[in-house]
């Protein structure tokens, strides 16, 4: 089941970019092992001057009644311990330093606890402020689950892991492309396709099938990315030593079965992210339950320390400017604003008094909004717009055809909702089943 999503993502890049992909058979595991690290340690020890005690004098009584109190306290121990009691007591000292240290590190866990647990309480306190609690995708190559992007990407490499030993070629390349820092995969994606191309374009130079594994470049740009190794193994890379050096050599022989070079070259130069779609996290709510538009940090481009930290910039250098904002002022201003955002929480108010919510990526058409209140209304056929709160109807369209972020409808926008035409005696609005999300207190 598993292989065949790998497939079929190259299959519709196939389709799409006319692609000739060939059919990428079973893999199969490396048989070399490196064997297990060893260690060895060898416990030395180094002989300091033998000490020569002093030639002294006779002990008077009270040096000889301190003596024999001292005596008397290591009664019941050996000569011999007597003797090291040097070392005994700096073991102790050792001891209690390494006590003392303990206590040291409990109290900071100790503090680090109370502040973690005061920040904690302050972040729930301010999510409980939030108008939505995050944004949230599916990703239908994988499953159905709705989580947010962080964990669909920790979701997405566990799960091309998982497909390694079935489609190696094919997997790896979506590895690259996947589990990487966008520029750091495609630096590697170009060198990767540099080398290919050279066996392929030049089948008898012996000096293209053959990486050294020490070489800077290699190591900037291919070693570095998850995937890399998995894909030069796949496309016939093998790992070997020379001149005391770890190689790759390159051998037709170690192709993966019921594939090619050139299968492979193409599905590396086709890799893409596998796609998320954004959740819309519909909600309905009532009037009492629509909290302000405070949004969460994944609404924001930047974080929210930033944010804080720009506004604090700009309301102090306004105090001290003290000058009217021109018309090309407060555009400018305003695009600074949403340049923020990624994402557009969209509110419509119905006439019954409830709010339906979804949440849109900022360069979403407001043609996608109108389909989403489609979707919603019980009656999905009818007309109807959607008004501005100063009164703007944005049924145009033209108008319908721009984005969210070029409408300005960024980061929180609440439409009034209105039946148009024949629909206009019409009392319901939206399905029952969405009307029982309503969450009650």
């Amino acid at each position: 089941m598993a292989p065949s999503k790998i497939k079929n993502f190259f299959a519709r890049k196939k389709a799409e970019a006319k692609l000739k992909f060939g059919v990428a058979g079973p893999g199969r595991k490396l048989n070399s092992t490196a064997p297990p690290p060893t260690s060895s340690s060898k416990a030395s020890s180094s002989k300091g001057d033998v000490y020569v005690p002093p030639k002294r004098s006779e002990p008077s009584a009270q040096a000889k009644a301190a003596a024999n109190a001292a005596l008397a306290r290591f009664e019941g121990k050996d000569k011999k311990e007597f003797n090291t009691s040097l070392a005994a007591i700096r073991a102790q000292v050792r001891k209690e330093l390494e006590a003392e240290k303990k206590a040291k590190e409990a109290d900071v866990a100790e503090h680090d606890g109370e502040r973690q647990s005061s920040t904690e309480q302050q972040d729930a306190e301010a999510k409980k402020d939030f108008a939505v609690q995050g944004v949230y995708f599916r990703c239908p190559m994988i499953g159905e689950e709705v989580l947010p992007y962080k964990e669909w990407k920790v979701k997405i490499k566990e799960f091309l892991y998982e497909q390694l030993a079935a489609d190696r070629g094919l997997t790896a390349c979506l590895i690259i492309y996947n589990c990487n820092p966008k520029d750091k995969a495609e630096v590697c994606i170009e060198t990767l396709s540099k080398c290919i191309e050279n066996i392929v374009n030049n089948p008898n130079e012996e000096k293209y099938k053959k990486i050294r594994m020490t070489n800077r470049m290699f190591c900037e740009k291919i070693k570095v990315c998850e995937g890399a190794l998995e894909f030069l193994h796949a496309v016939g890379f093998a790992e070997i030593e020379l001149d005391g050096e770890p190689h790759l050599i390159w051998s037709e022989d170690n192709i993966e079965p019921d594939c090619s070079v050139e299968v492979l070259l193409e599905a590396l130069k086709a890799s893409e992210p596998i796609p998320l779609e954004l959740d819309r996290n519909l909600q309905v709510l009532l009037p009492s339950q629509v909290k302000r538009s405070n949004l969460p940090p994944d609404f924001f481009r930047v974080s929210p320390e930033e944010i804080k930290r720009e506004q604090q910039l700009r309301t102090e250098a306004l105090e001290q400017a003290q000058i009217l904002k021109t018309k090309a002022m407060r555009e400018k201003e305003e695009l600074r604003t949403i340049n923020r955002y990624k994402f557009s929480l969209i509110r419509i108010r119905f006439p019954n008094g409830v709010y339906l919510q979804g949440t849109f990526n900022v360069y979403e058409k407001l043609s996608q909004v109108y389909d989403f209140v489609h979707s919603c209304l019980m009656h999905e056929s009818a007309e109807f717009t959607l008004v501005s709160p100063g009164g703007q109807k944005f049924d145009d369209p033209e108008m319908q055809e721009k984005s969210l972020y070029d409408l300005r409808l960024v980061p929180t926008v609440v439409f009034n909702f209105s039946y148009e035409n024949e629909s206009k005696s019409l009392t319901d609005y939206l399905k029952e089943e969405l009307m029982l999300l309503i969450q009650s207190f």
